[in-house]
């Protein structure tokens, strides 16, 4: 059965710290290898970076953590850029999916029911050196 785990941060940069780290605290508990946390730890960052980018209007975004046979990270509600040209937004945002694509097994930024959401996928079974 998977864990779930709910956390509403502020949409600030600064507080990917506590998304990278809580991200890299559960997929360690399930037996994911060094490399397999560590490519978490920095999905998680970049995810939530990139959604501050498009901060809500509340000023909080919802990270949702599941853990069972692979490891989710569901970011969400997505906003509108902010001040920055759509141009600059762009450019990180096409940096961020570079490496989201390279360290995840699936990334996704999509809308669902009127809402967005940044999403990645991390193997558990797949994480070379993993323990049962």
């Amino acid at each position: 059965m998977a864990e779930r785990v709910v956390l509403s941060v502020p949409a600030k940069a600064e507080y990917a710290r506590t998304v990278r780290m809580t991200a890299a605290s559960l997929f360690a508990r399930h037996g994911a290898s060094f490399d397999a946390v560590d490519d978490v730890r920095m999905a998680a960052e970049e995810a939530f970076v990139l959604a501050c980018e498009r901060p809500p209007a509340s000023g909080a975004l919802d990270v949702e953590f599941s853990v069972g046979d692979s490891f989710e990270m569901r970011v969400r509600p997505l906003g509108t850029s902010g001040s920055e040209s759509d141009e600059e937004v762009a450019q990180r945002t096409e940096f961020a999916t570079l490496v989201l694509q390279a360290v995840c097994d699936e990334f996704e930024i999509g809308t669902l029911g009127g809402e967005g959401f940044v999403r990645i996928v991390k193997s558990v079974s797949a994480s070379e050196g993993s323990s049962d």
